[in-house]
């Protein structure tokens, strides 16, 4: 990239009662250490009921406002930027202020369509939030310099090659970015994963957030199998060990319930026991964890394990059942 002349940035900011964190994102972003006249920001709301929008317009930026999904609003804004080089952030992250100039030098190839950075926790004093955090960050020191895919949560991507492949499926609410960037790495394009690029994720600081969270990508995970098989098989960031646990929490329920005749009564020992190896999984993973960031309150994911493979397995269910009755959600 010539010094003198950056490359242009529309950067997509999809946004939904994100009153809490939407100022952070946008002040970061008009913080970093970009030429301005080459940036061009664009938040897309879908029809807000806190003062996302009231807040966002404090910025000089583009407000769109409409009852869309994520990768529907990201569709949509792509028919109004002035880029080809198009960057997403989370509504509920922040980039440092390097992230853009250290993402964009690695563009320049044909070959490449994307580059994305490192994940790193927003608000770490909150002991659940810091938890996830040292989960995603554990998952993410896996990948390669080239990756399959990562998520949206910050990315760049050039906006010919996402046409190129057909756009963002609308009907995967979450898990679009996996299908997206299985489909344009399968077209021969490379994503490059720069982790010293850093963006900052507010993740969820309570159970129940937790919960509700991993039920839409339980939901939406089973489609995106549905629709290509062979990432079942897991890769870096979602392993086959992440993805056999709602399998794992469907066969401790069915030797339940198939030893409730009394002469079947001994499968609830298969049932115990595959719920004990589960167990002991998630508390070997946790202490993993643990030593690895040294900070004990890694140990939290031994229930968040739990609470994760529960809400992949109903939001499974839920998505299996309206597959069967002729249902696309």
């Amino acid at each position: 990239m010539d010094a003198k002349s950056p490359l242009c940035v529309s950067i997509l900011v999809a946004t939904y009662n994100s009153e809490s964190t939407i100022d952070e994102c946008l002040k970061a972003i008009f913080e970093l250490d970009y030429p301005k006249e080459s940036l061009e920001i664009i938040v897309v709301d879908g029809c807000s009921k806190d003062a996302t929008v009231e807040i966002a317009r404090k910025y000089p930026v583009k407000v769109v406002s409409a009852p869309l999904s994520a990768p529907a609003a990201y569709n949509h804004a792509m028919k109004i930027v002035s880029n080809n080089v198009l960057g997403f952030v989370d509504s509920d992250a922040k980039v440092e202020k390097e992230w853009l100039s250290k993402l964009v030098k690695h563009l320049s190839g044909a070959q490449v369509a994307g580059v994305s950075g490192g994940i790193e926790t927003w608000n770490t004093e909150n002991a659940l939030a810091r938890s996830l955090g040292y989960d995603l960050k554990s998952r993410y020191s896996r990948l390669n310099k080239y990756v399959v895919r990562v998520a949206t949560m910050n990315l760049l991507l050039k906006k010919s090659v996402i046409e190129e492949v057909g756009g963002f499926d609308e009907n995967l609410p979450s898990q679009y970015d996996t299908d997206l960037g299985f489909r344009i790495t399968s077209k021969g394009y490379r994503i490059i994963f720069e982790p010293d690029a850093k963006c900052y994720h507010f993740n969820r600081s309570t159970v129940s957030g937790y919960f509700r969270q991993q039920l839409q990508y339980g939901k939406n995970t089973a489609k995106l199998y549905l629709k290509h098989g062979n990432l079942a098989k897991g890769d870096e960031i979602t392993d086959f060990g992440m993805n056999i646990q709602p399998f794992l929490v469907l066969a401790v329920i069915a030797f339940f319930m198939f030893g409730l005749p009394e002469v079947l009564r001994s499968l609830w020992y298969v049932s115990a026991s595959i719920l004990v190896l589960m167990f002991v999984y998630y508390v070997v993973s946790a202490v993993k964890l643990s030593v690895k960031f040294k900070d004990s309150v890694a140990m939290l994911m031994v229930l968040l394990y739990l609470v994760r493979a529960l809400a992949w397995f109903v939001g499974a269910v839920i998505t299996t059942i309206r597959f069967l009755s002729g249902g696309r959600r």
